[in-house]
């Protein structure tokens, strides 16, 4: 289970609509003043939904849809294993895999 959100989700895209509707770009950490959250946590916000959209100028980011399925594919790695450590304990993996 994941840690509580600091910070509404509502804030959150309130946020970065603000930040990509403002021209000339405002810097950071001034916007992240005056919306009262860290200036980290906000830029974090919005590469985050650059990436989201695919106007990241890097490719280094995940979307949050690639996120989510990481993680459940780690989660499901976990149980793999603990499933295979229980098979190999009693036996019953070698039996399985002599029938191949």
């Amino acid at each position: 289970m994941s840690a509580p959100r600091k910070y509404p989700l509502e804030l959150r895209e309130r946020a970065v609509r603000m930040y990509r509707t403002t021209e000339p770009k405002p810097v950071i950490r001034r916007m992240a003043e005056d919306l009262g959250v860290h200036h980290e946590a906000l830029r974090n916000w919005i590469r985050q939904a650059e990436a989201d959209a695919g106007a990241g100028e890097r490719g280094d980011l995940l979307t949050t849809a690639e996120r989510e399925e990481l993680t459940a594919l780690r989660k499901e790695n976990v149980q793999l294993k603990r499933a295979n450590e229980v098979a190999d304990s009693t036996g019953g993996r070698k039996e399985c895999c002599e029938l191949l």
